[in-house]
């Protein structure tokens, strides 16, 4: 498998290419124009990448990155850089396509030992519904050590969007892995209906996987839950975890942190997501930028290098150049 970015044959993905010749653009400077050594088939360096048939200079494209993460709203980073709206949508749209090809490279790893932790964030989305029928939940699963987000997925608050967002996080497999959350007792039951283990006649979570409950009610009510849970059956084994590593502190910090950078995500105001789509664009840029760009300010490292899944970062202008992963 060939990395994202990695220069391959759009047709036969052969890596043995050749410059054919070598244009100037407008706007970008001089390109090259590739030849493949086995089918000769001829392409631009642009071909398959989010610059592709896009004749606007990189560095504009990169600034509008830039911005849109930094908290500014579709309309008002159209206003700081004097192009339409529906232009800084169409390049946040190609820029956050990025994500399957980095997720899908991150899954190929393999780790020993993962701890997440998981929460939702909500907003709203459209009309002003109920928060039950809203479209506005964002399920967030952050690795705690590297605090690389493992999923940042929106929708409605069932039972479905569990299920799509811990099935990512079960890909990431590893020898031993962890997995704690604040009051919401469906993470537990997921993933155990996800990666469930026959022990005897009872349903168990496989000894590789322990799930943790913290409860943030008040501990003053008539029939009290225990600060601390094991909300769903366990294979037998050593309790490899404390007490006091049972919470879910990184990730609601990463919570605030993406109201402050996500116009869409913040409160007491007017500014919000008009449709589904359009917030999801919006978390996938979160995500790839928190992820592949961003030095984390606890850590001082970019999250997926802390995580072992690449050896540097990215530039906003390294990832609208990038190719998808080849196989």
């Amino acid at each position: 498998m060939l990395f994202p970015g990695s220069l391959y044959c759009l047709d036969c993905e052969s890596p043995n290419l050749t410059v054919f010749s070598r244009y100037k653009t407008h706007s970008n400077g001089e390109r090259c124009i590739y030849q493949c050594a086995c089918c000769g088939l001829r392409f631009s360096e642009t071909a398959g990448t989010p610059m592709q048939n896009l004749k606007s200079p990189l560095s504009l494209v990169a600034s509008v990155i830039v911005l849109r993460s930094e908290g500014l709203g579709v309309r008002a980073t159209g206003r700081s850089l004097g192009i339409k709206p529906r232009e800084v949508q169409k390049w946040e749209e190609r820029f956050a396509g990025q994500k399957d090809a980095l997720k899908l490279y991150a899954r190929v790893h393999q780790f020993l030992k993962l701890t997440f932790e998981a929460d939702e964030v909500y907003t709203r989305v459209g009309q002003n519904l109920p928060p039950e029928d809203s479209e506005g939940w964002t399920m967030m699963v952050m690795e705690r050590g590297s605090r690389y987000l493992a999923e940042l997925e929106c929708g409605t608050k069932d039972q479905a969007l569990f299920e799509r967002v811990l099935s990512q996080v079960v890909a990431l497999t590893a020898e031993d892995m962890s997995f704690f959350s604040d009051g919401e007792r469906r993470y537990g039951l997921t993933l155990l209906q996800l990666c469930q283990h026959e022990t005897g006649q009872k349903k168990t979570l496989p000894d590789w996987l322990q799930v943790r409950l913290k409860n943030k009610g008040s501990l003053q009510a008539e029939n009290p839950r225990p600060k601390y849970e094991t909300p769903v059956p366990h294979a037998p084994g050593p309790d490899r975890i404390e007490t006091r590593d049972i919470h879910a502190n990184h990730v609601e910090a990463t919570n605030a942190a993406l109201r402050r950078r996500c116009s869409a995500m913040r409160r007491r105001t007017n500014t919000y997501a008009k449709h589904k789509q359009g917030l999801q664009r919006a978390l996938d840029l979160q995500w790839i930028m928190h992820n592949f760009v961003r030095s984390h300010f606890t850590t001082g490292e970019i999250p997926a290098v802390a995580l072992g899944i690449h050896d540097q970062g990215f530039s906003v202008s390294e990832l609208l150049m990038m190719r998808p992963l080849a196989s």
